[in-house]
C-alpha cells in the first residue's frame, strides 16, 4: 500500500479505462486500486451522467422536498425498513450513535422490477411531473458507471474482469435524493446532531454526483479530516463496507460525514444524490483467498450481502 497522505482525492479519467489502450487502461487500474488501498475514493469524469440531466433531476428533487410534510410522509412506508420511497427528517442515525442525522431523504430502488421478486417496488410521488422519469434514467446511467468501476476494481484484485458483473446486474442498489433542511432554530437540536455523522458506506461503492453545497469530508488515515472536493464534470465513487469486507479490508471504506454549514448558512438547505451500488443478497461477502496472508490476517466472519444488509439496517435505525 502506498504511505501517500492525499491533501484531496485523486482524479481519473474513465474513458482511460473504457476507451483507452492497453497502456491507459493498466494505469486507470492501478491508480484506482491505489487510491482505494488508501484513501478510499476517487473523483471521475467521463461518468456517462449529462449535465442536462443532473439539473433536470436535482430541480424535481428540490420540487418535492419543498412539499409539506404531510404530503411527503405519503410516500413513507416503515414496513419495508425505508428501503423505497420517503424516509422523514431524523430517522436514520448513523451506527453506534443514538441521534438522528439532519436530513430526509427520498429511495429509489432498480426501475426494472421483472429483474427480482425480492425487492419491494419503487413508490413515485405524483405531485412531481418527471421525477420517475429523470430519476430511473440516472439510476441507469450509475448503474452503468458503477459496472465499469468494478471491472477495474476486479482487475486490480485479480479477478475476472466481469467478476462483479452478475452480482450487481440485479442487484438491490438504491439512488438516494437527500435534502439536508434548513436548520432555522439551532437551539431546538440536539447539541450533537449534524446532517450526517461519520460513517462508512454499507454497499460495494458509491457514486455521488455533485452536492448543491460544500460540507463532505473524508477522514483521512493520519485523523485529519479533508474536504472532498470536484469539479462539475466529475462524479465521486467511494469504497463501501461490503467492498471493504470481501477484500479482508485491502480496500478502504474510508469513514466520511457532512457537517453542518457556517452559523450565516444554518437556515439554506443542502441537496445530495448518491447512488449506493449493492450486490444481490446471495453475494458471499467472505474475504477473498486472495487477501488473506500472514501479514493480513482474516478479519471478518463470512456473511451474505442480504445478511449483512439487514443487520446495518438495524443498527442505522432504519429496521427495528
Amino acid at each position: 500500500m502506498s504511505d501517500k497522505l492525499y491533501e484531496e482525492i485523486p482524479s481519473l479519467d474513465l474513458n482511460d479505462f473504457t476507451l483507452g489502450d492497453v497502456k491507459a487502461k493498466q494505469q486507470f487500474v492501478s491508480d484506482l486500486g491505489k487510491a482505494y488501498e488508501n484513501i478510499g475514493f476517487v473523483a471521475i469524469k467521463n461518468h456517462g451522467l449529462p449535465d442536462n440531466l443532473t439539473t433536470k433531476l436535482y430541480d424535481s428533487v428540490k420540487d418535492f422536498f419543498s412539499l409539506n410534510d404531510d404530503t411527503k410522509r405519503k410516500y413513507e412506508v416503515p414496513e419495508i425498513a425505508g428501503q423505497r420511497g420517503y424516509i422523514s427528517k431524523g430517522k436514520e442515525k448513523a451506527k453506534g450513535r443514538n441521534t438522528g442525522d439532519l436530513k430526509e431523504f427520498y429511495h429509489v430502488g432498480q426501475p426494472d422490477t421483472n429483474k427480482t421478486d425480492e425487492y419491494p417496488s419503487n413508490i413515485w410521488p405524483s405531485e412531481v411531473l418527471n421525477f420517475q422519469e429523470y430519476t430511473q434514467e440516472a439510476f441507469y446511467t450509475l448503474e452503468k458507471a458503477g459496472i465499469q468501476m468494478l471491472r477495474a476494481i476486479a482487475i486490480h484484485l485479480g479477478l475476472n474482469e466481469n467478476y462483479f458483473d452478475e452480482k450487481v446486474g440485479k442487484g438491490n442498489s438504491i439512488l438516494r435524493q437527500i435534502h439536508y433542511f434548513p436548520i432555522t432554530n439551532p437551539e431546538e437540536i440536539p447539541d450533537d446532531a449534524v446532517r450526517a455523522a461519520e460513517h462508512g458506506d454499507i454497499n460495494l461503492i458509491t457514486l455521488l454526483m455533485g452536492a448543491s453545497a460544500d460540507g463532505l469530508q473524508v477522514l483521512r488515515r493520519d485523523g485529519r479530516w479533508i474536504p472532498i472536493t470536484a469539479l462539475p464534470d466529475q462524479i465521486i465513487v467511494n469504497v463501501g463496507d461490503m467492498l471493504s469486507r470481501l477484500t479482508n479490508n485491502k480496500l478502504k471504506s474510508t469513514i466520511h460525514r457532512v457537517v453542518n454549514p457556517p452559523k450565516e448558512l444554518m437556515g439554506t438547505s443542502r441537496f445530495s444524490i448518491p447512488f449506493f451500488m449493492h450486490p444481490m443478497s446471495s453475494m458471499d461477502l467472505t474475504c477473498l483467498s486472495s487477501c488473506v496472508t500472514d501479514k493480513r490476517p482474516k478479519q471478518y466472519d463470512d456473511i451474505y450481502a442480504g445478511d449483512f444488509l439487514d443487520q446495518r439496517l438495524k443498527e442505522i435505525g432504519l429496521k427495528a
